[in-house]
Order: structure tokens, then sequence, then C-alpha cells
């Protein structure tokens, strides 16, 4: 069966680091045109903007948005509302009100919506969701580290209002939260660090509630130095684990390692957006974007030392 035409949107770091190897791995999709102001893909047919791009779409009826929330959320609208299907890469849009307004778009117009979650895609965060069913939870710790200027080098608008800071890799974290618990935690106690001069935190602690009462914790940072840490420590009543690597690998306390997802992320959030659109399906999961703004709700805010590139 002939793979499908999709069209992406936004070239950056992202971009060539994941989500073009993943369709060009893909079997189900084959990049068709790209949108960028910036920057292009040799050989494949590039657009300025989403409305110059509309205007030619060929058999194009599927875009993959992965520009910063604020711009992707006036070409998600617009490709909807000329039957595009659309692919969102996290965090689906700058507020939950602007999210919702998405979810109402896609459903007034017929075409399939998708804000994806890549971090909770795999078989380790299956196994871990599965391995907590039905469980009583003890605790639950959180460890979020890296170093921005490794991970996101040069990206200004980062620390721009309307943006997560630190909260940008924690959503990840939360994303996986969300997945795994067969009941939902909610945030109850929260501390940010904001840099001086800048609006978004580059540090975080969390304290979550739970209908358990386990003690439940998140600790973020963006001025880690070194290898980035992405870990969750589990620990139920008579049992306990590790997701880790961004919910990549389920480690037993022995250390031996019971589920490896590998890099296959993308590839999988590429595989089920074909399952969406065949399904004429959408998937928009809002509870990782809920914490976040939960956070920014409640946190106390303190000022730290200035931070530049």
């Amino acid at each position: 069966m002939p793979s499908t035409p999709i069209a992406f949107a936004g070239i950056g770091k992202i971009a060539k680091d994941e989500h073009i190897p993943a369709l060009e791995a893909s079997k189900d999709w084959h990049l068709a045109a790209t949108i960028s102001r910036n920057d292009g893909i040799d050989g494949v047919p590039g657009f300025h903007d989403m409305d110059a791009f509309l205007r030619d779409p060929g058999d194009i009826r599927t875009v993959s948005l992965a520009l910063p929330p604020g711009p992707r959320f006036d070409y998600a609208i617009k490709a909807m509302r000329a039957g595009m299907n659309v692919m969102l890469e996290k965090p689906p849009s700058v507020t939950l009100g602007a999210a919702r307004h998405l979810c109402m778009e896609a459903e007034a117009n017929d075409v399939s919506l998708y804000f994806t979650w890549h971090s909770r895609m795999g078989d380790a965060c299956d196994a871990a969701r599965d391995r907590l069913k039905g469980k009583t939870l003890k605790k639950l710790k959180i460890t979020w580290c890296e170093d921005v200027r490794q991970t996101h080098p040069d990206q200004d608008w980062l620390w721009e209002p309307g943006n997560l800071g630190v909260y940008d890799p924690g959503i990840n974290a939360f994303s996986i939260l969300a997945k795994i618990l067969d009941r939902p935690a909610s945030v109850s106690e929260v501390t940010m660090e904001l840099p001086d001069g800048r609006q978004t935190p580059i540090c975080s602690d969390i304290v979550f509630a739970h209908p358990d009462e386990p003690d439940m914790t998140a600790h973020l940072n963006w001025r880690h130095e070194g290898d980035p840490v992405w870990d969750m420590e589990i620990e139920t009543k008579g049992d306990a684990f590790s997701l880790t690597g961004s919910g990549s690998r389920l480690i037993e306390p022995d250390g031996a390692k019971t589920h490896e997802a590998g890099s296959n992320e993308y590839p999988l959030l590429y595989a089920r957006m074909a399952e969406l659109v065949k399904a004429g399906d959408s998937d928009t999961d809002l509870r990782p974007m809920e914490m976040v703004a939960d956070a920014f709700l409640i946190g106390r805010r303190t000022i730290g030392d200035p931070f530049d590139w």
C-alpha cells in the first residue's frame, strides 16, 4: 500500500533530530512538503508559510506542526479550516483555552487532531502502566534535569511569556504520569525559580496529591551539568521499579532492565497519526498541560541568578 503524503512545518532542531528521520523511515507517510521561513529539506518542495502552502497543497491532507506554540496555533486553525488533519508537537498550544479551541475546530471541520506526547510512547511506559494497575502507590519521585544550553541552544523564545521554561521538558514527565497512573495525580505545592530578567522558570520543585496519599514529588532543573537525567522512582505495596531515560527503560531494583524501548518514540507517534486519520478520530489528551497550568497558578516564585547562553 502506498504511503500518504504529509507536510511538515517548523524546520528546527527537533525536526532535524526526530521528526524528519521518523518520516523518512515511515511506511505510512512520505514527506511531501515543508513549511518554514528559514530552512528546508533537500529534494522536498518548500513553502514560506501556511498561507502559501494552502494555496497549492496538491494531494496533501495532513500536516505536522513543530514550530513554537504561539505561531503553531494560527497554523493549526488555518490547516483544519482547509480540511487538513493536524499533528502537533508538544505542548499543543500556549493556553488550555487555545487547546480546547483547537479541539472544537477539529470537530467542526471533521478532521483528525493529534496532541502528541512523545515520551510516553513505547513498551516501557505500557509495562509501567500495567504494573501499577490496581496497586497502592507509596512513593513516586520524578527527577527531570538537563542542561538547557545542550538541549535547546540559543532558543530565547523559551524564556518568553506563553512558553514553559523548565516545564518544557517537565511536561514530558507529566505526560508519562498521566499515562501510567490508573487514578490521577494533581499538583498541590510548587516552588519555581526564574532567572533574573527572564519570564519563565529554570528550576521547579513540585508536590503532588493522589488518592493513595503517597510521597509524590518532582524536581525539575534546567541548570543541570552533564548528561540529562529523566527518571522516575516508583514504589507500591510489595513492588518497586524505576522508569528511566524519559520513559524508555523499566529497571528493577537489582538493576535488571525488563523493558527498553530504544529511540522509537517519534516513529510510534507517526504510526499513531496514521491510525487516527484512517479511523477519522482524534487524540487530544490535555492532562499534562493541565498540570503545568496548575503549577503556574499556585507556584511560589523566586528570582535567581541571570541566565545567558
